[in-house]
């Protein structure tokens, strides 16, 4: 796949709309910190290690690819890249925002159809991310397995067999693994009962954060729920105990769905209407305001309130309308305005299709 194609195609695996709970779950994430043995941290690395590191990248992406998914990798220097495009992949969740603000001796590797992507040269020297869509952690799971296997026929990893993998942030030492699922909690919020929630999750090892992890504000009721260490448990207890959370977490979340359609029926009715009609006629809208108006009428799919609408389009309108989408797709920089007149445009075009 080209860059161009890449960063102008607002759509990807993960936001498909299919999977289990995807009324619920836009996404699950399997990631996995890894590090090689014969080079420092990136902290601490000269330029000639992060030549070499950039090298064994490249040895292990071919090895990937004989392993014949049938989702070509392929790997992107992203010193030949701009701020511009970088922050579409922020905004696709195939990088970080830390990796998107470097761009130096760094690379990511991307599948064609946007479900793998590693991160070379982050906070470590290699983070395997797998994203599926919907409530799919094992199937994720299986698949970064694979190309974790992969990379380790060319790459010796850092390895202790006491503490497990070596990284980084002492956080990740052990599994290195971090699953996550990203879900939308409207109703919880809306009946104020996240916030307890949340403190309960993170008495049992996880932790809540934004849409675009940490750091990042939960934009359009959209959360992100992970483990907090890895060290100590297997990656199939991690990733079967996030599960029967989330699956929890649904649960709860339905109950409150249905809660307030039977106790405010009028005014969940009218919210969702109001939203929208907004989204449909607007000619000015910002990316805030888009993205709570877009949740409610997520809200209202699911409630039956609005005629059904593939979740696949809310999706991708959730990325395309980001200001470095907009401008990329323009081909020049806009000023706030501009991008606020395209949003909308674009908005009303998707929901009229």
């Amino acid at each position: 796949m080209g860059w161009n194609e890449l960063v102008t195609r607002a759509s990807s695996r993960w936001m498909e709309g299919t999977g289990p709970h995807a009324d619920v779950v836009l996404s699950s994430r399997i990631r996995l910190a890894r590090n090689l043995d014969n080079l420092p941290f990136p902290q601490r690395m000269s330029e000639a290690d992060a030549a070499k590191l950039l090298a064994a990248a490249e040895e292990g992406v071919r090895e990937i690819n004989l392993i014949g998914f049938p989702s070509r990798v392929e790997l992107y220097r992203l010193a030949d890249t701009t701020p511009l495009d970088r922050q579409v992949l922020v905004d696709k969740h195939l990088i970080s925002p830390l990796q998107s603000r470097e761009a130096m001796a760094r690379a990511v590797a991307i599948s064609a159809d946007e479900s793998i992507s590693i991160m070379v040269n982050e906070e470590d020297h290699l983070r395997i991310q797998v994203l599926a869509p919907g409530l799919q952690l094992q199937e994720a799971w299986r698949v970064a397995s694979q190309v974790d296997d992969a990379l380790e026929q060319r790459i010796q990893y850092a390895f202790d067999e006491r503490l497990g993998y070596l990284t980084a942030c002492p956080t990740n030492v052990g599994t290195g693994l971090r699953a996550s699922v990203m879900m939308h909690l409207p109703a919880l919020v809306l009946t104020q009962q996240a916030g307890r929630l949340f403190h309960n999750l993170s008495q049992l090892g996880l932790v809540v954060r934004g849409l675009y992890g940490e750091g990042t504000e939960a934009a359009g009721h959209i959360f992100q729920i992970s483990n907090q260490t890895s060290l100590g448990k297997a990656e199939e207890e991690v990733i079967s105990n996030l599960e029967a959370i989330a699956r929890t977490v649904i649960d709860t979340e339905e109950q409150a769905r249905r809660h307030l359609h039977r106790e405010m029926r009028l005014q969940i009715e009218d919210r969702v209407s109001r939203a929208f009609g907004l989204l449909s006629n607007a000619r000015v809208i910002t990316s805030e305001e888009a993205m709570r108006l877009l949740s409610d009428v997520r809200l209202g799919i699911a409630l039956g309130v609005l005629p059904p609408i593939d979740y696949r389009k809310l999706n991708e309108l959730m990325v395309a309308m980001q200001p470095a989408f907009l401008q990329r797709t323009e081909g020049r920089e806009l000023n706030p305005l501009e991008r606020d007149v395209k949003r909308a445009a674009l908005i009303r075009s998707h929901l009229a299709s």
